[in-house]
Formats: C-alpha cells, structure tokens, sequence
C-alpha cells in the first residue's frame, strides 16, 4: 500500500511544473513486485492527471495575471498553436515533456471545458504508462 501512496505522489508531482521522472519510479516499483502492476498503472495515471490538472487550475487562475501579450515564448506560442488547431484534443498530448505542462496550463487560461479537458488528459497520461508496462512486462 506505501507503494501505491509513493506511486501516487510521484505521478502526482510529475505533473505539475517541478521537475520529476515518475517513469522510472513505476519502473522501479514493477521490478520491486510489490502491487499488481495494474494497480500501479491506475494509481499512477490518476495522479499523474491530477497533477496535470492543478496545472490547469493554475492556468484558469493565471488569467487575472497574464494577458495573451504574455505567452511569446515559443512553447506556449506552439501549445496556442496545437489548441488554435486541434482544441481540446491536444491534451491528448498532456504526457509529453515540458510541452504538456505547457499545454494543461494554457487549456485552463482559455477556460476549456474542464471534464473534456480531464477526459483527455486521462486518456494521454494512461495510454503512456500502459505503454511503459507494456514495454516492461514484455522485456522481463
């Protein structure tokens, strides 16, 4: 259960803007056996999602501070550009470094729906953790 928790923690905390691989502590604890590895997929796509959407959260409060002039830099300007393109689907992409960050934070400063929004951050964050056990139940 104290896995389950870390597993939880460090998903959760990967999600949001600090620093933090939770890939290789779900590798780590799958090598460890110590929960059924379809509990840790859960437990770590859940967290990861709602660490995404903390992000989110702050982007939705982030409006009252930063105006469109803002977002210059050329991650956000891609991010705008992906949504401008694809709208909420982009968060499909809410796993992928750096970007998704980017992305869950802009999603929520352009007040898009909040349950399409967690729909498919769930959906992005649990298609990458099944890839990596996936990938690590059939190299062991």
């Amino acid at each position: 259960m104290a896995d389950l928790w870390l597993m939880f923690s460090g998903a959760f905390l990967a999600a949001t803007l600090l620093p933090g691989g939770s890939e290789i502590l779900l590798i780590g604890l799958l090598t460890n056996n110590s929960e059924p590895w379809l509990a840790l997929l859960i437990v770590a796509s859940v967290g990861n999602t709602l660490g995404a959407m903390t992000s989110y959260y702050l982007g939705r409060a982030g409006r009252f501070a930063k105006s469109p002039k803002d977002f210059e830099n050329k991650h956000y300007q891609r991010a705008l550009n992906w949504f401008e393109r694809y709208g909420v689907w982009a968060l499909l992409l809410s796993w992928m470094p750096l970007i998704g960050d980017i992305l869950c934070l802009i999603a929520g400063w352009l007040k898009l729906p909040v349950v399409s929004s967690t729909i498919m951050i769930l959906i992005g964050k649990t298609v990458r953790y099944s890839l990596i056990v996936f990938l690590f139940m059939t190299a062991v």
